[in-house]
């Protein structure tokens, strides 16, 4: 069943990554990898799934599965803004009041994860919506790839206010740190807001695009999930999802 909110799921990818080139298309078990995270995607039925893509291999492979792609300028900066363009393409009437970014490197995305980056919407305030879960590992700790979220969320409580995203270990003081995955709902107006939002200087800094929508003034709320998925950004990290992914 659709989510109350008629979402529009985009999921963005282009063949140019400078740590492991042509990654949507890499086979994981059976399946192109971008096909694994439209998969995933579809399997949440929160709404319609459209993969926007810089390059026509990639529409290919997801229309060859049954899926719908849509072609985007390649040379746009950033995910966002392929799925900002994508949206104006697909629902110039804005039929779809939310538009979820789910990245095309996550091959295993946790079952409830849509549902979770929605659930703070149902607050009018909030602008956009992501994800984190607690670190559990302290080698994660101090190790900038892993991305710290940091909220005021209260022991029982499912998400808060996001105040900050870093490579750093914040906050410091005892409690949980939580990972961030990059998945957002965003308002439409948020996400045209934030398309023409100038580089901010905290994201240029930290090198964490999210960063931009704090800088800008948006709401950002922050839902807590069980687990991040494996993202692929290396071959390391393609061998693991090898390893662990069933086959299709």
């Amino acid at each position: 069943m659709a989510h109350p909110s008629n979402p529009l799921i985009v999921i963005p990818a282009r063949l140019a990554a400078s740590r492991l080139p042509d990654k949507p298309l890499a086979m994981i078990n059976g399946a192109p990898m971008i096909v694994r995270v439209w998969l995933g995607a579809m399997a949440a039925d929160a709404g319609p799934v459209v993969v926007a893509c810089g390059d026509r291999p990639i529409a290919d492979a997801v229309e060859a599965a049954g899926g719908r792609a849509v072609l985007t300028d390649p040379a746009l900066a950033t995910g966002t803004d392929r799925v900002f363009a994508a949206a104006r393409r697909i629902d110039p009437d804005g039929r779809h009041p939310v538009v979820v970014n789910l990245q095309g490197d996550t091959p295993d995305l946790p079952a409830g994860a849509l549902a979770a980056v929605l659930a703070p919407l149902a607050d009018p305030a909030v602008d956009m919506a992501t994800v984190a879960a607690p670190i559990r590992d302290p080698a994660a700790f101090d190790d900038p790839n892993t991305v710290k979220a940091v909220a005021a969320i209260r022991p029982g409580e499912s998400a808060g206010r996001a105040l900050y995203f870093s490579r750093a270990r914040v906050p410091s003081g005892d409690g949980p740190l939580y990972h961030h995955f990059g998945l957002y709902a965003w308002r439409r107006a948020a996400l045209e807001r934030f398309v023409a939002f100038p580089e901010g200087v905290l994201e240029k800094r930290e090198r964490l695009e999210q960063l931009r929508a704090l800088e800008g003034g948006l709401s950002v709320a922050l839902a807590l999930i069980d687990r991040v998925p494996i993202e692929v950004n290396t071959p390391a990290d393609l061998e693991r999802a090898r390893r662990i992914l069933p086959p299709l």
